[in-house]
């Protein structure tokens, strides 16, 4: 999802080592418990004129004003009272000085991202929005964020941490931006594929990770589902069809694979991989494990209000605080409530007077991988038969506790060049350049319709996510954004999935400036990108956007059970004439049926049953899942022995070649692609597949009865949802309660890697909306709204997203006397 977002590490919050981030915290001092005595003043000065703040009893803040700019004055001065630190421990993040008050623990961390320069791509694009509509609410979000940072008591991790944070830029805003879009897109894909290439026997690699999963459910189907149909573009072209290549760790995220070409593709060659050890260590930063989302739209025509209805939930990291901020904002040019991101001024996904749109991650492959001829010195690199001068500038990381340390930032003509230990590799990534999509969200917010708003989708160049809309006017849209790269070789288009040669110029983006202003000549035209206007059903959870599509797309699609669990349901709910309405919305979101267990629990059985050796243990095991529903549901002991008995079949199954290969469990195929394999597989030479299955489940057995564990809650709790310096700080995090879930249901929880929910959302256009997060809208610990949606977040229990103002004024916002 657009998240993304955050999520990073989809979240904001979430760093490279976060358990180990501080060797020691400041002493418990009066002044850190200063912050237990935090509140709003009634008054505040504002440069930008009036505007009034109300905080409702879930924590969240509506500003009303008459002017755009004293507006969002307010919203930064809030929400850096609400989420201060979370604003600048992201910032810190991306600019590569967490060091400068955590030590030495992240000084990988800053390595890549001051490497990467995502500051640099952040000042560029913030010379492109300054002279938009949207600058001058960036600058005053911005004076809003300072106002706050430099009057009010800072929240206690800063009290923690002994220090203050600078003050809040806009180009800080253009850098969340960036730091969305790398949670969502930053894939090094194509390393990790050499690898897999290089070690796997070439009829495995071709079974592990196919071209395209052997599944009938994508975003766009043929009858763009339902009845009736819609204007649908570009799923057919000269590139056959499209998918991921899932040679990477992506395919232990629970992606799809898929290889897209013709049948003798020009770039079929094998690369050999840039190095098996900076492949491993640039992985560690890119999109994190499980990040994916859900969202779908049914028209008018099968609800009861005769109006459409949209659900989201964005699948990304949890933790406390949470990713997304909940506001509401009232001018005379738009009525607007939703979700953002601290940091970022306007409304992300949400719902105005007339319209919702959401987004989820399309997987799209927007990252590029270069390899060069490089002199003996390290300052030249051939290119097009010549020699250039990398540009090189030398930055300096503060290390607290420590000495500073220097990096030579390169570049090439196509982006940063990372090196590490000896070893290198050329980067290019669509985010490394001046991106209009704080302009479109900005627009969104205030848009009047479907073709307002999707005039607004052509500026929205970063992250690509499938955007998902209703409004008012019965209109529905489906649109794939953002920009994706045309490679050419020879005149041909090809593939993104392999490594370039950077010195023969292969591949180039044409049209692409890196961390300047691009003229996007060479990408994929608006008109031409996968799109569906006015379907009657229309469901995305991150799996292939189309079948066909005219151009490549795919990097990282998901497997397909979320998206088939939710396709059956509305597809069987139209069948029969049901008038749908919210609550069936919800309980569809609540969803906790694992397609996992349909495929694989019949064959288990079978094993168990055929087994010699199974004995009355595992005879009762197989017993308690014959009589299970497939349902991963907290209080169920099947959905328990179900999961342990995955972890150990994939690992049983996978381990012995891939240990071999010297490739570790980020490489393991998907779980599409397990369930699915024959009796053939050569990764069962040395034990039937029925015999791993029955090996699998008394492995589990054994893990259960030594944990002690008697339910699948009990196992998969929110343990796993933490702050990030809860492991020093553990009163920070919040309770380990039971969840339902699992990383093939609808209703997706993650326990592995802290990733499920992070909002969900349930609107009808110029309707009733609802909405949760997963913890509360306060990033204050001794705040009443720092965990107070945490419970009703677990049962889906959503709240009103009204957009009427009432209740007494918490702030008054008041021109600065003269």
């Amino acid at each position: 999802m657009l998240t993304g977002v955050l999520a990073a590490g989809v979240g904001g919050l979430s760093l490279s080592s976060a358990s180990d981030l501080l060797d020691q915290f400041a002493p418990l001092s009066g002044d850190a418990w200063d912050a237990a005595d935090r509140s709003l003043p009634d008054a505040v000065e504002s440069p930008y004129g009036d505007a009034s703040l109300r905080v409702d009893d879930d924590g969240v803040s509506h500003v009303e004003a008459d002017d755009e700019r004293a507006a969002y004055f307010a919203v930064g001065y809030v929400q850096a009272f609400d989420r201060g630190f979370q604003l600048d421990l992201q910032r810190r993040q991306m600019r590569g000085q967490l060091s400068e008050v955590v030590g030495e623990a992240t000084l990988e961390s800053d390595e890549f991202h001051v490497a990467m320069d995502f500051a640099g791509a952040a000042e560029a694009t913030w010379e492109l929005v300054a002279d938009t509509r949207a600058g001058p609410l960036v600058e005053a979000y911005a004076d809003g964020v300072n106002a706050a940072f430099e009057s009010e008591q800072l929240q206690l991790e800063y009290e923690l941490l002994g220090y203050e944070p600078r003050p809040w830029t806009p180009a800080d805003s253009m850098l969340m931006e960036k730091q969305i879009s790398w949670d969502l897109t930053g894939s090094f894909v194509e390393l990790r594929r050499a690898l897999l290439r290089e070690r796997l026997d070439e009829e495995l690699f071709a079974e592990l990770f196919p071209r395209r999963l052997d599944h009938d459910v994508p975003i766009l189907r043929e009858s763009t589902a339902g009845v009736g149909g819609a204007d649908v573009g570009s799923t057919g072209g000269s590139e056959g069809s499209d998918g991921q290549d899932a040679g990477s760790a992506a395919a232990s995220r629970g992606s799809e694979s898929a290889v897209t070409g013709r049948s003798e593709p020009v770039d079929a060659g094998h690369s050999a991989p840039i190095d098996a050890d900076l492949t491993a260590w640039l992985s560690g930063f890119e999109t994190p494990t499980g990040v994916g989302s859900n969202s779908w739209v049914v028209s008018g025509e099968h609800t009861a209000s005769g109006a459409p209805l949209l659900a989201y939930d964005p699948h990304l990291s949890l933790m406390a605080p949470p990713v997304w901020y909940e506001q509401h904002v009232e001018t005379p040019e738009r009525s607007v409530r939703g979700a953002t991101f601290p940091g970022v001024p306007f409304v992300i996904a949400g719902a105005n007077d007339g319209g919702v749109w959401s987004f989820t991650n399309v997987g799209a492959d927007v990252l590029d991988c270069y390899r060069y001829e490089v002199d003996d010195a390290g300052e030249r690199y051939r290119y097009r038969g010549e020699w250039c001068e990398f540009e090189i500038e030398e930055r300096e990381i503060a290390v607290s506790g420590a000495e500073n340390r220097t990096l030579d930032v390169k570049k090439t003509v196509h982006g940063p060049m990372i090196e590490r230990d000896g070893r290198r590799v050329g980067v290019a990534w669509t985010g490394h350049t001046a991106t209009r999509t704080t302009e479109a969200i900005e627009e969104f917010g205030r848009s009047e319709g479907l073709a307002d708003l999707r005039e607004s989708t052509r500026k929205f160049d970063l992250p690509t996510q499938n955007l998902v809309y209703a409004d008012s006017d019965g209109r529905t849209m489906y649109y794939a954004t953002g920009k994706l790269p045309i490679r050419r070789i020879d005149g041909e288009e090809v593939r993104g999935d392999r490594i370039f040669d950077g010195s023969a110029g292969e591949a180039e983006w044409e049209g692409f400036e890196p961390f300047g202003e691009s003229s996007w000549d060479g990408f994929v035209p608006f008109e031409e990108k996968p799109h569906a206007i006015d379907p009657d059903v229309l469901a995305t959870a991150n799996q292939r956007v189309a079948d066909d599509p005219a151009h490549y797309i795919g990097a990282d699609y998901a497997t397909p059970y979320r998206g088939a669990r939710i396709y059956e349901r509305l597809d069987a709910a139209v069948a029969e004439g049901e008038q749908i309405d919210r609550e069936f919305h919800r309980d569809l979101q609540n969803d906790v049926r694992d397609g996992r267990a349909e495929q694989l629990v019949p064959e288990l059985l079978a094993a168990v049953n055929d087994s010699p050796d199974a004995g009355d243990r595992l005879a009762d095991a197989a017993a308690t899942l014959d009589e299970w529903d497939y349902r991963m549901s907290r209080d169920s002991r099947g959905a328990l022995v179900f999961a342990r008995w995955m972890d150990h079949f994939r690992r049983l199954t996978a381990e012995p070649t891939f240990s071999e290969a010297d490739l570790d469990e980020s490489y393991y195929p998907n779980d599409w692609v397990l369930a699915t394999l024959s009796d053939d597989s050569a990764l069962y030479d040395d034990r039937l597949r029925a015999e791993t299955m029955v090996a699998a489940l008394g492995e589990a057995l054994d893990e259960i009865d030594a944990e002690g564990w008697s339910t699948y809650g009990v196992w998969n709790s929110t343990r796993a949802i933490d702050h990030p310096f809860g492991a020093q700080a553990p009163f920070l995090n919040y309770d380990g309660l039971a969840a339902d879930g699992s990383p093939a249901t609808v209703k997706n929880y993650r326990v592995d890697s802290a990733v499920g929910s992070s909002w969900r959302m349930v609107v009808e256009p110029g309707g009733d909306a609802t909405a949760i997060l997963p913890g509360g809208n306060s990033g204050d610990y001794f705040s009443e709204h720092y965990d107070d949606q945490f419970e009703r977040w677990l049962d889906n229990d959503q709240k009103s997203m009204d957009r009427t103002i009432e209740g007494e004024e918490t702030v008054a916002f008041e021109c600065e006397s003269s």
